[in-house]
């Protein structure tokens, strides 16, 4: 008698997208992933790449999970994928400017600790933080300048590019290009992700934009500018700590 095997990983009940080649994030060698492979090994590479497009179905619910797929599949994996992929490609555009690779991570980096204790959708606020600004390679080719108005108008249909490429739901792309088109303006949203992702930018400029301020002046700019309890905490513990550091009186 044959074996049953749920429907939803049964790959009889398959349609042809769900087998489909990605390139490696890593060496750009081309890849074939069956859509419920939580990672694969680059045999141009060696590098372990996780799916960007995985797929779990039932799986990710399912008690009997662990028995059907033979591991305990992880609800996050995907999204760790794709922020691999998004953070390939955003090297990609910024090619060897590697001043705005890092501020661009230091950005996903703050966003993520703001995340772990706001709400907010985590794949709209990571790609939101790693894509925010790349719309400067293009702002700087057509207008000259990478000013915050034309990085608004060059960044959304650059990170709209990438992302769908990368098949990413409709209502992801649309929200981070909104937050991509108004990370300097503010202009056209104010969600808890836009939030998020606007702190996590001033967590990086502050020290830069803020430089020679005293402190009743910088508590001042933290409380008009950031917009997120966690984001306005973090900042304010910086600015305490730089200030014990050089002998100030808080």
């Amino acid at each position: 008698m044959a074996k049953f095997k749920c429907p939803g990983q049964d790959m009889r009940f398959w349609k042809p997208k769900d087998v489909f080649e990605a390139p490696c994030p890593h060496c750009d060698a081309v890849m074939e992933f069956w859509k419920d492979d939580p990672f694969l090994r680059c045999t141009s590479c060696g590098r372990k790449v996780r799916n960007p497009k995985i797929d779990l179905g039932c799986a990710k619910w399912c008690k009997y999970a662990e028995q059907c797929l033979g591991y305990v599949p992880q609800v996050d994996e995907a999204e760790d994928s794709i922020c691999d992929h998004l953070i390939a490609a955003m090297k990609d555009v910024f090619r060897d400017d590697e001043r705005r690779i890092k501020y661009a991570i230091q950005v996903l980096e703050y966003a993520e600790d703001i995340l772990s204790a706001e709400e907010g959708n985590p794949l709209v606020v990571k790609a939101a933080a790693i894509l925010h600004d790349i719309g400067i390679p293009e702002a700087e080719r057509k207008h000259g300048s990478s000013a915050g108005r034309y990085q608004e108008i060059e960044g959304p249909p650059v990170a709209r590019f990438i992302m769908e490429d990368l098949g990413l739901d409709d209502a992801v792309v649309d929200h981070v290009c909104r937050i991509v088109g108004s990370h300097h303006s503010a202009k056209d949203t104010d969600t808890p992700e836009f939030r998020i992702v606007w702190d996590a930018d001033w967590l990086v400029n502050m020290a830069e934009e803020w430089a020679g301020k005293d402190l009743h002046e910088l508590a001042a700019l933290i409380e008009r500018t950031f917009r997120t309890p966690t984001g306005r905490a973090i900042a304010e513990k910086r600015i305490q700590r730089n200030a014990l550091h050089e002998g100030k009186k808080t």
